[in-house]
């Protein structure tokens, strides 16, 4: 991606993973939260909760992923917002903020990168104002559709109209990887690895 001039990844030190056995790759459905204005007190009176991704996961196909823009240390996603999203087909969430029942969510194979963990409930705390808009993760843009890789060393946004780019340059840089791997496993000397001398 760096070769290419796309900026989009993220390292699991900032979206840790609810279990680092999984790997996904699948199409962001985006949602946008903010906090929520009116104090805790006040909304609990109404009972009406903020969050509104219920409706992320109505719009969800199979192969989609949730991608986040949220609020942190609060809960943005639970056991039953991941229950719906498994149910629909989605393959996990990618969330910059805070979610819970990760064991729940864990334990029905939803896994989430995330940027914490929370018991606090998002309810009464955060609001949703957009569904399938472009939202910002750590600084990257992640646009609906755009393409989402993620595994136990972090996250990768890579925009849709630049997939096949990405996919041809990696492929010919896990090739060229692997020629250098046979090389290292038959003796070669380091310095033909690289094709350098030291001075």
């Amino acid at each position: 991606m760096d070769e290419l001039g796309i900026v989009g990844a993220v390292p699991a030190a900032l979206l840790r993973p609810t279990d680092p056995n999984v790997r996904i790759v699948g199409r962001a459905l985006t949602v946008r939260n903010v906090a929520q204005t009116a104090p805790v007190a006040d909304a609990v009176k109404t009972g009406i909760s903020g969050l509104g991704e219920i409706e992320a996961h109505n719009l969800a196909e199979p192969g989609d992923v949730i991608v986040l823009q949220g609020v942190d240390l609060v809960s943005n996603l639970g056991g039953i917002s991941a229950t719906i999203g498994y149910r629909q087909g989605e393959l996990g969430a990618i969330v910059d903020g805070g979610v819970r029942d990760v064991d729940h969510s864990r334990g029905i194979g939803y896994p989430i990168w995330s940027r914490s963990v929370t018991p606090i409930t998002g309810k009464w705390r955060v609001e949703t104002i957009d569904i399938n808009r472009p939202v910002s993760i750590f600084g990257v843009t992640v646009n609906p559709g755009d393409l989402v890789l993620a595994d136990e060393t972090g996250v990768c946004f890579i925009p849709r109209e630049r997939a096949a780019d990405v996919l041809q340059r990696t492929q010919h840089n896990a090739a060229a990887e692997q020629r250098r791997e046979e090389k290292i496993a038959s003796g070669a000397p380091v310095a033909e690895l690289f094709g350098v001398t030291r001075r």
